[in-house]
């Protein structure tokens, strides 16, 4: 089978990599033009880019898909099927018909729920237990085609990004090969997405990583756990920014104090006073400047004491 692979961050370079190591002809790959990246912002080839040229396999980057020297190029692979992961760009309608068996999406939820950007944060936010990888065959919507194959995984409680990320990650390596072994054989039927339950991942704005102390600390877990690694949620602490990476919701208890005021702090965290009387340990946090450091070794370089308020 002769393939054209699509995707730009290191979710889609896992699934490259399997699809190298398995043996199967990736005639090209599609990525996204270099960015700048980091406080130096060095342009810098993504994860993609990087798998691909270290297997050899040549690289395109156009600044935009609705070119016809795009869909010429794409029809001199000559691609059975075109592999879609985390590309971070809408592929035009003529693109998903040129090879033989259209093009196939690796996507981050069970479809219907969490079509879009953000699925794995989203999920995180949202409490969900489940999450899993679909095979998606792509159509002109947004997440909106047909399912060929999918495959659960468990949300654990104390998941963050990076780790539900991870698993993700090489489930979907995992499934796209499967997959491709079954549309080979005839295997696969495609099942229409319900209508029902369909939620949609928004794009992660910086503005909504601020922590808003009013919420329940159960909530505020949830999103420091969907916001680590990046973008990283963040709180006034005086007249500094600082980022928080770690949290845990505490036992419910009465906090008695307005949401932001600091409850109680110790070398295991800072106490901190939410939504409803609920209170929130924060355990790892970051200056700015800083690195991320442990709530006790954060307070032998920070003056903070009960009664203190964090947020604006």
């Amino acid at each position: 089978m002769r393939l054209v692979f699509a995707g730009t961050p290191e979710f889609a370079a896992r699934s490259l990599d399997a699809l190298i190591v398995a043996g199967y002809t990736v005639a090209a790959v599609l990525t996204q033009p270099d960015r700048p990246v980091g406080r130096g912002f060095k342009v810098l080839p993504g994860p993609v880019k990087r798998t691909a040229l270290a297997a050899h396999v040549p690289v395109y980057q156009p600044d935009r898909l609705d070119a016809a020297e795009v869909q010429d190029l794409l029809r001199s692979f000559a691609a059975d099927v075109l592999v879609v992961c985390a590309y971070g760009m809408l592929l035009p309608s003529p693109l998903l018909s040129i090879p033989r068996w259209g093009a196939l999406n690796i996507h981050a939820s069970l479809l219907p729920r969490w079509r879009g950007a953000a699925p794995i944060q989203r999920a995180i936010q949202a409490g969900d237990s489940l999450s899993g990888i679909s095979i998606m065959q792509m159509d002109a919507g947004l997440d909106t085609g047909d399912v060929l194959l999918e495959r659960p995984c468990p949300i654990q409680p104390r998941d963050t990004a990076r780790t539900l990320h991870d698993r993700l990650a090489d489930l979907g390596a995992r499934t796209i090969i499967e997959a491709l072994e079954r549309l080979e054989k005839g295997e696969l039927k495609p099942v229409p997405q319900p209508r029902e339950g369909v939620t949609y991942a928004h794009k992660i704005t910086k503005e909504e990583t601020v922590l808003d102390w009013a919420k329940p600390a159960v909530q505020l877990d949830r999103d420091i756990r969907a916001f680590n690694p990046a973008p990283v949620s963040r709180t006034f602490l005086g007249s500094e920014m600082i980022k928080v990476w770690e949290a845990e919701a505490l036992p419910r208890e009465s906090a008695n104090a307005d949401p932001g005021t600091v409850m109680s702090l110790d070398e295991g965290g800072i106490a901190v006073a939410c939504g409803g009387g609920s209170r929130l340990l924060l355990k790892m946090l970051q200056r700015p400047g800083g690195k991320p450091l442990t709530a006790g070794e954060f307070l032998k370089g920070y003056p903070v004491a009960p009664g203190d308020r964090m947020g604006t």
